[in-house]
C-alpha cells in the first residue's frame, strides 16, 4: 500500500484529475442511475474544500496586508473592482453577441405546464450590508465570504498599524508570527486535501453524467452549444489580454486548469477556492493580491454566470418570437452586470440570475422552468469561467503592479 501511495502522489495533480474525468463519464454513461451510490465520495470533496476555506481566507488575507503598504493594497482594491466590473459587463455583450448570431430557442414552444419556484433575490443592498456582519462568529459560521474578508482586513490593518506602533511593535510582531505559522499550516492541510480532489470529481461527474444522461443534453443541445460557444469566446479574448500584458497564457493555464477542471466539475466557485488560492500560489503571484481578490471573485466575480444571463435572455426573447431590441440589449448588459455581483453565493443563485433579468424584461418565467432542466450542464461551464476569470484578474493586476515597480 504504501508503494502504491508513493506512485499515487508522484503523479501530477492534473493528470489524477484528467483520469478521473475519463474514469466519471465512462462509469456514468455505462451504470446511469447506479452511479449515485458514489455520491458519498463527492460530498466529502465538497465538505474537505468548505472545511478549509475558511481559515485558509482568513490567514491568508491577514499575512498578505501584512506584506504590503496600505497605499498599495489600496491601489490593488481598487483595480480589482474595475477589473471584476469590466469584465462581466464585457461577458453579457459577448454572449448577446454570440447568441444573437445562433439564435437558440427558435423553433421551441411552451407546453403550458412549465413552472418553477424561484428563491428570493436578496437585492444588491442587502449584499453590501451583508459584508459588515453583525456577529463575527456567525459570519464564519454561515460562510459568509465578504463578511470573512471584511473582517479579516479590519484584524490585518490592526495588526499592520500594531507593528507600525513605537510601544505596540513588540507584540504586532510576535502576533503576526503567530498568523504566519498558522496560515503555513492551513496551507499543510490544503495540500493534503489536494489529493483526494481526483477521487472527489471522479464520483460527482459520474453521478452527474448517470442522472443527466444524454437526453436533457439533446432536448437543449442548442442552447447548451452556443453558451459553450460564448464561453470559448470569451476564454479567447482572456487569452489576448494576457498577450497584450506578455503574461505566457500556457504557463497561466499549466496551472490554472486544475482549478478550471474542479470548478467544471463541481460548480462552486466558492468551494473550489482552495484549489484556485493554490494555483495563484504556484503562478508566483503576490499573496497580498490573490488573497484578497480570489475570495472576493469567488463571491462577486461572475463572468460565466454573465454569459448564461445573456444567452438565456436571448434563447427565451427568441422562443416567444419577440427579438431584443437595442434599448433590451442594454438593460440586459446593465442588470446582468449587478445581478450577477448581487446573488453570487445565494442558493440556486443561477435561477434567481435569470428570473430577475427575465422580470425585469417581461420574459415569460415558463423559460426559466425549461433552462433548469440543464441547470448542471450550463452550470459547470459558468463556474469554470467564473474561476478562470478570477485567476486571470489576479495574474493581470499582478503584472500591472509589476509594471508600476519596476516604472518607479
Amino acid at each position: 500500500m504504501r508503494k502504491i501511495w508513493k506512485a499515487y502522489l508522484e503523479v501530477s495533480l492534473i493528470k489524477k484529475v484528467t483520469i478521473a474525468l475519463i474514469l466519471g463519464i465512462t462509469v456514468g454513461l455505462i451504470f446511469g442511475e447506479s452511479a449515485s451510490l458514489l455520491s458519498p465520495f463527492g460530498d466529502l470533496l465538497m465538505n474537505l474544500l468548505q472545511f478549509i476555506i475558511v481559515p485558509l481566507i482568513f490567514f491568508t488575507l491577514i499575512v498578505g496586508i501584512n506584506q504590503t503598504s496600505s497605499s498599495n493594497l489600496g491601489r490593488m482594491g481598487g483595480k480589482v473592482f474595475l477589473y471584476y466590473l469590466a469584465t462581466s459587463a464585457f461577458a453579457i455583450i459577448v454572449g448577446i453577441t454570440v447568441a444573437s448570431l445562433f439564435n437558440p430557442g427558435e423553433g421551441i414552444t411552451f407546453s403550458g405546464t412549465e413552472s418553477i419556484d424561484v428563491p428570493e433575490n436578496p437585492g444588491i443592498v442587502e449584499v453590501l450590508l451583508s459584508i459588515v456582519p453583525d456577529n463575527i462568529i456567525a459570519g464564519f459560521y454561515e460562510m459568509n465570504l465578504l463578511g470573512i474578508i471584511f473582517t479579516a482586513l479590519v484584524f490585518g490593518i490592526g495588526l499592520s498599524v500594531m507593528r507600525a506602533s513605537s510601544h505596540l511593535n513588540e507584540m504586532g510582531d510576535r502576533l503576526y508570527q503567530t498568523f504566519d505559522s498558522l496560515n503555513e499550516l492551513t496551507l499543510i492541510i490544503m495540500r493534503a486535501i489536494l489529493q483526494y480532489i481526483p477521487i472527489g470529481v471522479f464520483a460527482i461527474l459520474a453521478n452527474i453524467i448517470g442522472n443527466q444522461g444524454i437526453d436533457t443534453l439533446l432536448g437543449l443541445g442548442n442552447f447548451i452549444i452556443v453558451l459553450y460557444i460564448a464561453i470559448i469566446v470569451h476564454l479567447a479574448l482572456y487569452v489576448l489580454l494576457m498577450i497584450l500584458l506578455k503574461i505566457k497564457p500556457i504557463s497561466f493555464f499549466k496551472e490554472a486548469r486544475t482549478p478550471m477542471i474542479t470548478a467544471f466539475v463541481t460548480q462552486s466557485s466558492t468551494g473550489v477556492l482552495p484549489v484556485t488560492l493554490n494555483a495563484a500560489k504556484n503562478l508566483g503571484l503576490k499573496k497580498s493580491l490573490y488573497g484578497f481578490s480570489l475570495p472576493l471573485g469567488a463571491t462577486m466575480n461572475m463572468d460565466g454566470a454573465a454569459i448564461r444571463i445573456a444567452v438565456s435572455t436571448v434563447f427565451a426573447a427568441n422562443v416567444i418570437g419577440e427579438p431584443l431590441s437595442i434599448i433590451a440589449i442594454f438593460q440586459v448588459v446593465l442588470i446582468g452586470t449587478l445581478v450577477s455581483v448581487g446573488t453570487a453565493g445565494v442558493p440556486g443563485a443561477g435561477i434567481v440570475m435569470i428570473a430577475t433579468v427575465f422580470a425585469q424584461l417581461g420574459l415569460p418565467m415558463e423559460a426559466v422552468a425549461l433552462l433548469a432542466a440543464v441547470d448542471i450542464l450550463i452550470g459547470m461551464g459558468a463556474t469554470a469561467l467564473n474561476v478562470t476569470g478570477d485567476l486571470v484578474g489576479a495574474a493581470v493586476i499582478n503584472k500591472t503592479e509589476k509594471n508600476a515597480t519596476e516604472k518607479g
